[in-house]
């Protein structure tokens, strides 16, 4: 075709009734196929003959073939009043005039080569003045454009080529979309976003496909047709993102599309999986116009891009205007208006400012623009509003202040709106109190360190309540030619929109040129207009090279208080928020962004989720995994998905992978579902293990799956429910979740990116050492960080040990205070230091204790001890080895005390004794037990130690533990670790009888009037039958009281059970309806040792005659006494049997350590080791005995090794530790590797015995 033509055709077709809509597209064949389409004319010759005239633009316009396609379905914009319509039916018979006035071509506008277009009233297209053209304001069309896109919907098509061998096609591809309205078409994908040389193996293709009046799709059908040299296809997936519908769907495939592949078929009908669908707040278009000013050189050849503001910081995506260079040539030329129909978010109804800036490309890259306007529907479609932002201003690097960003904020609003009569009412008013456009100086502060100052290029985005600056380039500094120097400060002016108050900043640097590290000591911001001053504190590295290797880095101001989500990576991290305090007051239907994934209704706990992968070749898949949990009475948590950090996605072959994860508290849990959101033949997945732990429940339970989750293995499902009586169940500990506050001082320096230790003391025990997870930005200069801890129910807490390893590039803490809350009681204990953790500074010490303070009274008392150390007199007795001993007593232990300064210039020589003393430590209390152990290093590490005396100087009284044994690897046993029991405390005969204290409370569920009988369960014993009369005279068990009774029985031991029974009374009548008694809780207290047994009950107990009808209930809670604790110090030898797996490579060359943990404490470290033997090969069984103090029921052991050797990796099968004094042996199964390169990576595992 020619340019400026037009050409008629006549077309035969049955009676379509009232034209609603045209699509018309070419096969792009020919040299010039690119087809630019002004408009198409259709007239209605009395239903028998339509005539058909397509008007042709003025760029190169040849075509060979036209295609037309009627359909029914009726769709008019809806801006058009009911006056409009009427007219428009009443020529629809005769004219329709089909507006288009865009590309059909692979390289202009969206590349699409067909169009779906709709009819307008002929006012619009045959105006009574053709004056204006080129685009302006005089084109009646240009008034269409934004009603029509909001009635058209673009779908962004993405298609994956898979990694098979010959995976990628030369034919010619198209795709129809199915919506329950209607369809596309075929439509040729010719024009990618991402590669010039589309569908090439395992790349990614992006396409644009508009549509009218689709519906929901449903359905896509790709094909493609047989052409070219390799026209066979292998297609993973097809995702179609519709940004105006806030849909994001997924087409599955794994399959090829190939004559010689597969079943042979070239096209196949894909449908969505409702699991991979995404959902977010859809798109609004945007009718954008720029206005470059009459001024010599105003035009650019640059991107224009813009961001468009609402209230409280919402906000669009940026957004590049152009979408090739030859629109970048076409428009923003001098005195010229340049129009863009674009989807962005919706930012609500008004828009405070936007953002317009360039890339700064191009030959001419400078731009004067003189306004901009944004025009958008009203929110009910009858009508629209443009607003006016004046700018008059330069953006260009060489003229005015040479800034190439500009923010704008309206002026005025021009509003039409149909009213209700047919009547268009136009309304100009302008904006009421505008944000101000405010200058703001910026002071950075470079370090005088050595190195601090950088030469790449820095880059800065401010943060208010009422949005931001964006990212901009730090280029000209107002006080420095040479920017960033060490020990300067530098200054720079940022015009803005009034930002508000300040909270944030983020600062990076391109890591450009030789000097490229920078340490940032401070930024100050200063409100020119109102003199606001804002401080934020850095001193951090910008730096590859130094402490965490980053670029770029968030500071908040030093006064903020509030919310730090953004600094959130993980979904780890939005889990934490989810379970703080802070959420529970808030409406879960308000929370918006991220975090929106993660809130739920209910009570929710955390769960440790693992997920072991089989070693089958396509055991692996790349799917999105999740769980059920399910309770009793079929309580159901929602879909709890099992997301990795930093986009990471699928489950590798033979991996373990671990999550933390939140869901709704079901209770105990019954079942478990899994599953994963494929649903091709490549998203099949072989699950070997699954485990799930429930800290608040103290329990772990391990199934033994093996079995595929696929569509085409097994039994073809993807989720599967697994019963967990069915697994294995082990006891972890009974967790409590913590509220953790920690405080950092204000103090130059004082944050730290050394690793944290904490460990906890309470009445009630103490907790392993734990580490706190620093993330990003905690424990950072006057900043107060909040998290979730799991502790163990120990409280009320009496102390606190804080340890720092001392490493990294800042290895000192300035810790100030730390407030632990109680989640489930709101219970508060506060803990004070206000010094330095340092080797340099303060008190010199990597290490400190805090005493609890509750209800503003401290839980411990200050003392120091003298330790008296006694070596033996005997030949060799005398060590060159450093030694450290950790002192037990009622009130925990003092952690490890290296024995450094003594009286004695040559320490721990034979029959010497020498002395240390220990200030400033929180009491012990009586003491118990003493540690001693040594590093055997030096010519002559053995040891051989007599005793030891610890001096209590407050109490004025001395503990001797008495040893006389050797420390040595050469002597006696070889052990270089020994536990001595205290020699002031005397051991007793065991019990014979006692008596017991029963305390019960009944609850308001209901009282009786009837017996009450119990028989306690003990691991030694079980208790005669305790019966409990009830009389009128003598009334127990009414609703709400607590009743006490004693019980003389023979010694039970640890009491482990209560059966409890509700009996009548004789010759007593009971009613036809059940009488039930309501036992809330049982505290039974052994007497001579004081030691308690609680039982949490909470249980309705039905009135019978018979004693064949009780309930039995399991220890919920013990605190054992110190007595009672002295009593069970007597030394015992351990035997600890390890099994070997038997897989290849099983076998270990490392070092192997065991720690053992039981009711009483545990052994310490334990190096697993004997002379001349290869130990840990494939499939042995090593027996080792370890000497300590009785350990009580065994709870848990630690296996770890040091990755030494040539084949580190170990495949442990089980450990069995044996008592040897009483025989009793406990199962510590395994069956997992303790390798760097296999699993999860991890050398140590904590095993615990199966319930």
């Amino acid at each position: 075709m020619l340019g400026h033509s037009t050409d008629t055709f006549t077309i035969y077709a049955i009676d379509l009734g009232a034209l609603t809509k045209i699509r018309i597209r070419h096969d792009n064949t020919g040299n010039r196929a690119g087809w630019f389409l002004d408009r198409i004319d259709i007239t209605d010759m009395n239903n028998e003959i339509t005539n058909v005239e397509s008007l042709s633009g003025s760029e190169h316009l040849h075509s060979s073939h036209l295609l037309y396609s009627l359909k029914i379905p009726c769709l008019v914009p809806s801006r058009y009043p009911e006056a409009w319509l009427s007219k428009m039916y009443s020529w629809r018979r005769k004219r329709y005039y089909f507006p288009c006035q865009r590309w059909l071509a692979v390289e202009e506008d969206d590349g699409q080569l067909s169009r779906e277009l709709l009819p307008v009233d002929e006012s619009y297209v045959l105006p009574q003045s053709e004056e204006g053209g080129g685009g302006g304001d005089n084109n009646p069309l240009d008034n269409l454009a934004l009603e029509q896109k909001d009635k058209s919907t673009t779908f962004s098509v993405t298609i994956k080529t898979g990694v098979k061998k010959n995976a990628g096609t030369d034919a010619n591809v198209f795709i129809t979309l199915f919506g329950t309205q209607d369809d596309t078409g075929m439509t040729l994908l010719k024009s990618s976003k991402t590669n010039s040389n589309k569908f090439e193996r395992d790349s990614i293709e992006i396409f644009t496909v508009e549509t009218l009046d689709l519906g929901d799709l449903w359905k896509v059908r790709l094909g493609h047709d047989n052409t070219g040299k390799a026209p066979g296809w292998f297609v993973d997936w097809v995702e179609v993102d519709a940004p105006s519908l806030g849909k994001c769907m997924m087409f599955p495939c794994g399959r090829w599309l190939a004559k010689n592949e597969d079943d042979g078929s070239i096209i196949r009908d894909l449908f969505h999986t409702e699991l991979q669908t995404r959902l977010y707040t859809p798109f609004v278009p945007y009718e954008i116009t720029l206005y470059t000013s009459d001024v010599f050189a105003a035009g650019t050849d640059a991107n224009i891009f813009i961001i468009i503001y609402g209230c409280d910081a919402v906000c669009t995506q940026q957004k590049y205007l152009c979408t090739n260079k030859r629109e970048q040539k076409q428009f923003f030329e001098r005195k010229s208006a340049s129009r863009f129909i674009v989807e962005l978010e919706d930012v609500g109804e008004i828009i405070e400012k936007i953002r317009i800036g360039h890339n700064n490309t191009g030959m001419n890259p400078g731009w004067h623009c003189s306004h901009v306007d944004i025009r958008r529907l009203l929110p009910d479609k009858d009508g629209a509003e443009t607003l006016t932002f004046p700018c008059d201003r330069w953006l260009a690097t060489s003229e005015d202040d040479k800034k190439t960003i500009r923010e704008l904020v309206p002026y005025d609003i021009f509003t039409e709106k149909y009213m209700k009569d047919g009547s268009l009412r136009q309304v100009y008013k302008e904006v009421e109190e505008p944000l101000d456009i405010v200058l703001y100086s910026v002071q950075i502060f470079t370090g005088n360190i050595p190195g601090a100052g950088t030469d790449a290029k820095v880059y800065i985005t401010i943060y208010g309540d009422l949005g931001d600056t964006g990212e901009r380039y730090l280029g000209k500094s107002e006080n420095r030619t040479n920017k960033f120097e060490r020990g300067t400060a530098d200054t720079f002016i940022i015009e803005a929109a009034d930002l508000g108050v300040i909270y944030k900043i983020k600062l990076r640097h391109d890591n450009s040129k030789w000097c490229a590290d920078w340490y940032v000591e401070k930024v100050e911001i200063w409100n020119d207009t109102n003199e606001d001053e804002f401080l934020f504190l850095c001193g951090r590295w910008l730096s590859l090279k130094k402490e965490d290797g980053r670029l770029e880095r968030l500071f908040y101001e030093k006064e903020y208080t509030g919310d730090r989500s953004s600094n959130c990576s993980s979904p780890a991290d939005f889990w934490e928020i989810a379970l703080s305090s802070k959420m529970a007051d808030v409406d879960i239907n308000t929370v918006t962004g991220p975090m929106a994934d993660y809130v739920q209704e209910g009570p929710i706990i955390p769960y440790y989720v693992s997920v072991t992968t089989g070693k089958h070749k396509d055991a692996a898949t790349d799917s999105r995994a999740f769980i059920f949990l399910i309770g009793e009475d079929d309580e159901r948590s929602k879909r709890i998905w099992l997301d990795y950090p930093r986009g990471k996605r699928g489950f590798s072959r033979g991996s373990v992978e671990e999550f933390y994860v939140a869901g709704l508290d079901v209770g105990i849990i019954k079942k478990i579902e899994l599953g994963h959101d494929g649903a091709s033949p490549e998203s099949c997945w072989l699950v070997e293990e699954l485990c799930l732990a429930v800290p608040t429940q103290g329990t772990k339970y391990m199934l033994n799956c093996n079995c595929w989750l696929a569509k085409d293995r097994g039994d073809g499902i993807t989720s599967r429910v697994f019963d967990l009586l069915d697994a294995m169940v082990v006891n972890i500990g009974v967790k409590v979740l913590y509220e953790m506050t920690v405080w950092t001082g204000d103090v130059v320096g004082g944050g730290t990116d050394s690793n944290i230790f904490m460990t906890l003391y309470g009445i009630n025990g103490s907790t392993e050492e734990m580490q706190l997870d620093k993330k990003k930005a905690r424990f950072e200069r006057e900043q107060n960080d909040t998290f979730i801890m799991e502790i163990l129910d120990i409280a009320p807490f009496t102390k606190m040990r804080i340890r720092i390893d001392g490493l990294g590039s800042r290895p000192e803490w300035f810790l100030e205070r730390i407030l632990l809350k109680n989640m489930n009681t709101g219970d508060l204990t506060m803990f004070y230091y206000g010094d330095w953790l340092s080797q340099r500074k303060g008190k010199k010490t990597l290490v400190c204790e805090m005493c609890a303070v509750i209800d503003e009274e401290e839980m411990m008392e200050w003392t120091s001890y003298t330790v008296a150390v006694k070596t033996s007199n005997i030949l060799g007795a005398g060590t060159d080895a450093n030694v450290f001993i950790i002192i037990f007593g009622e009130n925990g232990d003092s952690g490890t005390l290296a024995l450094k300064q003594s009286a004695n210039w040559n320490k721990f020589e034979r029959n010497n004794t020498d002395t240390f003393n220990f200030p400033d430590m929180l009491s012990l209390g009586h003491l118990c037990k003493l540690r001693v152990w040594h590093d055997n290093k030096g010519i002559f590490p053995g040891w051989h130690l007599s005793y030891v005396d610890v001096k209590d100087n407050s109490r004025d009284e001395t503990f001797r533990f008495q040893c006389d044994c050797w420390l040595s690897k050469s002597e006696g046993d070889g052990q270089t670790v020994r536990d001595f029991a205290c020699a002031n405390n005397k051991i007793h005969d065991e019990l014979e009888e006692t008596t017991y204290e029963i305390v019960i409370e009944t609850g308001n569920g209901g009282e009786t009037r009837e017996n009450v009988w119990l028989i306690l369960e003990g691991r030694k014993n079980r208790s005669k039958e305790f019966l409990v009369e009830n009389s009128s005279r003598q009334r127990a068990f009414r609703k709400g009281t607590t009743d006490t009774f004693e019980f003389d029985s023979v010694y039970l031991g640890d009491i482990a059970s209560l059966c409890v029974g509700h009996l009548a009374r004789e010759d007593r009548f009971i009613p036809k309806r059940e009488l039930v008694w309501h036992v809330k809780t049982i505290t039974i207290t052994e007497m001579e040792y004081g030691n308690v047994y609680f039982f949490n009950c909470d249980c309705l107990i039905p009135l019978k005659r018979k004693r064949k009808y009780f309930k039995v209930f399991e220890v919920t809670k013990t605190t054992e006494s110190f007595v009672s604790k002295v009593q069970s110090l007597v030394p015992v030898k351990y035997e600890v049997i390890v099994t070997t797996g038997y897989e290849p490579g099983a076998g270990t060359d490392a070092n192997v350590f065991v720690t053992i943990f039981g009711a009483n404490g545990d052994t310490g470290k334990r190096e697993l080791k004997q002379k001349m033997r290869n130990l840990f090969e494939r499939g042995s069984t090593d027996r080792f005995f370890l000497e300590t103090l009785e350990l009580g029921e065994l709870r848990k052991v630690r296996l770890e090794h040091d990755s030494s050797g040539y084949c580190s990796g170990w495949l442990v099968e089980k450990v069995e530790v044996t008592n040897t004094s009483t025989g009793v042996a406990t199962i510590f199964n395994c069956g997992r590797w303790l390798d760097k390169k296999q699993g999860d990576g991890l050398t140590w595992r904590d095993l615990f015995p199966s319930v």
